[in-house]
């Protein structure tokens, strides 16, 4: 059950942020404050909780790129323009690709997303 909700909160994260930045160029997201900021708040869901799932789930779910999350939130805990160019990457390249894989595997082992009821 607690990999289910992390990894649907990990999906619902990564939904917003392709939301937030449909159509968005580089520039113009790297320079709307709001946008960024939020999507900068979501990666930081993201991050958070896949610096915290167990190895099982890790290993299970292996095409995810775990440790680009990690790498991730290292480089968001810098500033400047290696953060800037990171953080566009992420929103370009790895969100896509986690809520793909994350897509594949709620399709072909739907019970890593079930939630089982604590008896």
């Amino acid at each position: 059950m607690l990999n289910a909700s992390l990894l649907s909160i990990i999906e619902e994260a990564c939904t917003a942020v392709l939301i937030l930045t449909e159509g968005l160029e580089e520039e113009e997201f790297l320079h709307s404050r709001l946008t960024r900021a939020e999507v900068i708040r979501q990666v930081r869901i993201i991050t958070d909780i896949a610096g915290k799932l167990p190895q099982q789930t890790i290993t299970t779910l292996a095409e995810v790129d775990w440790d680009g999350w990690a790498a991730t939130a290292r480089q968001l805990a810098e500033s400047g323009a290696a953060a800037d160019v990171a953080l566009w990457f992420v929103v370009r390249s790895l969100i896509p690709a986690t809520i793909m894989w994350l897509r594949v595997y709620r399709k072909n082992q739907p019970e890593l997303f079930e939630y089982v009821p604590v008896i």
